[in-house]
């Protein structure tokens, strides 16, 4: 019990880099430099980690180098120091753990190295630091993912130029859901960063991802209008591509509420506001119903789109509102003049409705809209 409470004041004190204080506890309890190594709390780090997170790079020096700790010492997640200093963006604890021999490619859980760390932060001077040192771009974690699908993530073209300038080839990789670092960049609209995409790399337009995805698709349901356009000006991408059920950007921005992007699909490149996606005959107004998205119902009206409409199975989106249990949007439609009708299977939209407040919907007299 003793020796655990000063591991967790030499766990504060290594967090706070207060170094002097770490080598008075050290030589007044001297016997704890035989277990220096061991590992603390749930996480499994030890105090080289938590020296390494925080960026003391002479705390980091002091362990290693008058205690002897292991600078390959893992946690629980198989973390090195490295990893955390790489993390953080602490460049001369990298510098110095590189120097003492730190694997530049070590594995902690789910196949993340020091480099892939890095790129979550914009510092192009760590990054620089881990591939001068030979750090390996193509390697991939569980999910598929290398470095430069990191990067594209976090948007700083200064690394993306630098990433291509030191490993051209880099680019050429996709993820085990097969996409490509195109479509992150354009999930997370990082506009910089498909401008030099688009003129630096070979990526084909409209390339899918597994479940039939495409970047211009990804930068539409996510409301990065200025990205979609860019790739509809600089890569001719097709705005009425479907994906593996058929539906199109302009179904899902109705899933994701993305009005400003609906009115530009519509108003701006003519896209049919009643276009059924494939594989159920759903149209904009289904999929806005049954994620609840009152808003864009009434967006998707004003667009031209059809209250009435009916998909492969002869639900209406008020079906679809019940499906999805939002007793607002039913009670909306209702207002907007649906009537709860049966389907092809003889349902009604009320025998949907699980929840007591959406069944209460078509109990109460329907009153206008204020």
């Amino acid at each position: 019990m003793a020796d655990d409470n000063i591991f967790k004041l030499l766990t504060k004190l290594a967090q706070d880099g207060q170094l002097c204080k770490i080598k008075k506890q050290i030589e007044e309890t001297s016997h704890i430099k035989q277990s220096i190594n061991e590992r603390c709390g749930k996480s499994g780090d030890t105090l080289l980690h938590y020296a390494a997170r925080h960026g003391h790079l002479d705390t980091v020096r002091y362990f290693i180098e008058e205690l002897n700790m292991d600078v390959e010492m893992h946690n629980n997640d198989y973390k090195r120091a490295l990893h955390e200093a790489a993390s953080m963006s602490h460049e001369q604890c990298v510098r110095y753990l590189l120097d003492k021999g730190a694997k530049i490619d070590c594995l902690k859980k789910a196949d993340w190295t020091p480099l892939m760390m890095a790129c979550t932060r914009r510092n192009l001077e760590v990054i620089r630091l881990l591939l001068d040192h030979g750090a390996d771009t193509t390697l991939q974690n569980k999910d598929g993912w290398n470095s430069f699908h990191i990067a594209c993530r976090e948007g700083d073209p200064a690394v993306i130029e630098h990433l291509l300038n030191v490993r051209p080839e880099t680019w050429r990789t996709r993820s085990k859901t097969r996409r490509t670092p195109l479509h992150t960049a354009a999930l997370h609209g990082c506009l910089a960063v498909v401008k030099i995409l688009l003129e630096r790399c070979d990526y084909k337009p409209d390339e899918k991802d597994s479940c039939g995805v495409t970047p211009f698709m990804d930068a539409v349901r996510n409301g990065h209008l200025s990205v979609a356009k860019l790739l509809l000006e600089k890569h001719e991408a097709c705005p009425t591509a479907v994906d593996i059920l058929g539906a199109q950007p302009l179904h899902q921005a109705s899933v994701t509420a993305q009005e400003e992007a609906l009115h530009f699909l519509v108003h701006e490149l003519s896209i049919d506001v009643n276009v059924r996606a494939t594989a159920l005959e759903l149209t904009a107004l289904h999929y806005a119903a049954k994620e609840g998205h009152t808003n864009t119902i009434k967006t998707l009206l004003q667009l031209g789109a059809d209250l009435h409409a009916r998909d492969k199975k002869g639900r209406s989106a008020l079906h679809m509102a019940c499906i999805g249990q939002h007793a607002v949007t039913a009670r909306t439609l209702l207002q907007l003049g649906l009537t709860d009708s049966e389907d092809s299977t003889g349902s009604t939209a009320r025998q949907h409705a699980k929840k007591p407040d959406i069944t209460r919907v078509f109990e109460t007299p329907e009153e206008p809209e204020t």
